[in-house]
């Protein structure tokens, strides 16, 4: 081709397809990416890898109501999987604020779970016991020429942030439960840890939190979230069906639990958190599906702790009603719940298999009736197949 042509064409238009491909911001939902004339494709920001979208089923499985919890970590995740986390600083830190029972610490051991198959997988601080500032020693260890300083092992150390790690998943995660509680010298050590992800051992050594994701966990601002969602005057709660009122309660909600959180912590404190979470209260929807999930948690115990004689648990809708009736307390959350199940369900069931009432393989129903305080247990005439 000539020189000539060559500019000719260039005044008419371009002769090679070599237009520069951009990223643009997103696609609308359920849009596929399309090619132009010009060889720009439109590309889809809200996509997830396997892998992420794998964790996401996972934790939905098994954390209910917590939507926004959910989004982060799988957010962080995948930013962890293509190689573009921030260096020299943890995977993540987050804050989680909420009632009591509505599912912070679980969200933590939730991910454990679908990341390493272990919900102990995770590094567990209670800041209550950190209330003076000399029992820091505990996390980090004492230094050299204190008595006994040898004995003390530090709880934060790299060997204790390595000893889930696999040769696919080499995430730790930390969590510092009820960080409220704790003294100013354990907020001022997290500084060093949330922004730098290096922690000094008493003995000079340095822990590398690079790979671990940080959650502290908090009920800062809890009275003024009830306030918001039961109202004693004044006010009327909005309707489940009512989309927009519920959505302005949410996020009056939301508001109030991140101001508690500001008047409490420094803003050194804050700035270095990627993300303020405040979890939803859960409605009784939210205690149904709980419900559904703490009775195969119970079968797998059953399987487990049978001592060889494993028995299948049918659990009737009656049942569940009256589980549910009398767990429901939306200030204690999913924590009463459970308790109803271990009063109603599970302790009966213990004093069946140990008074011999239940033999290896048995159908055990389980009903209610209306009116009674208890569930009723009976033996189905067909039992359950154990191979199968």
């Amino acid at each position: 081709m000539s020189a000539a042509a060559v500019f000719e064409g260039r005044k008419n238009g371009p002769v090679f397809n070599d237009a520069p491909k951009v990223l643009p911001v997103g696609l609308p939902e359920g849009a596929e990416p399309r090619s132009t004339m010009s060889g720009i494709a439109l590309l889809d920001t809200a996509r997830k890898g396997t892998q992420a979208e794998d964790l996401e089923n996972k934790l939905r499985r098994l954390v209910v109501g917590q939507d926004e919890a959910i989004h982060q970590i799988v957010k962080t995740y995948q930013t962890h999987l293509a190689g573009l986390s921030p260096v020299g600083r943890p995977l993540g830190n987050f804050l989680f604020l909420g009632p009591t029972g509505s599912g912070k610490t679980r969200v933590v051991e939730a991910t454990a779970e679908a990341l390493l198959n272990n919900p102990r997988a995770v590094i567990k601080i209670d800041c209550a016991e950190f209330q003076h500032s000399h029992e820091i020693s505990k996390l980090v260890g004492s230094p050299p020429g204190y008595l006994g300083h040898r004995e003390t092992h530090a709880l934060l150390s790299q060997e204790a942030l390595n000893q889930h790690h696999t040769d696919a998943i080499r995430i730790s995660f930390v969590l510092f439960d009820e960080i409220e509680k704790a003294s100013d010298a354990l907020w001022n050590l997290l500084l060093g840890i949330l922004d730098k992800g290096v922690l000094t051992l008493g003995d000079n050594r340095k822990v590398d939190f690079s790979s671990a994701m940080v959650f502290l966990t908090s009920n800062l601002g809890a009275t003024e979230m009830s306030s918001l969602l039961t109202p004693r005057l004044g006010f009327h709660v909005p309707s489940p069906e009512n989309a927009v009122s519920n959505a302005k309660l949410s996020a009056r909600v939301s508001d109030a639990g991140i101001a508690a959180a500001r008047r409490k912590f420094t803003p050194e404190f804050i700035n270095r958190l990627d993300k303020i979470v405040v979890f939803k209260s859960l409605g009784n929807e939210e205690l149904r599906r709980i419900v559904d999930i703490e009775l195969e948690m119970v079968q797998e115990r059953i399987q487990t702790a049978a001592a060889g004689k494993p028995f299948l648990v049918n659990v009737t809708d009656s049942a569940r009603e009256c589980l549910l009736m009398e767990g429901t307390d939306l200030r204690y959350g999913a924590r009463h719940l459970k308790r109803a199940i271990e009063r109603l369900l599970v302790q009966p069931l213990s004093n069946l298999m140990a008074s011999g009432q239940i033999h290896r393989g048995d159908c055990i129903r389980v009903s209610h009736a209306e009116g009674s305080p208890s569930l009723t247990f009976f033996r189905e005439t067909e039992a359950w197949d154990v191979a199968a």
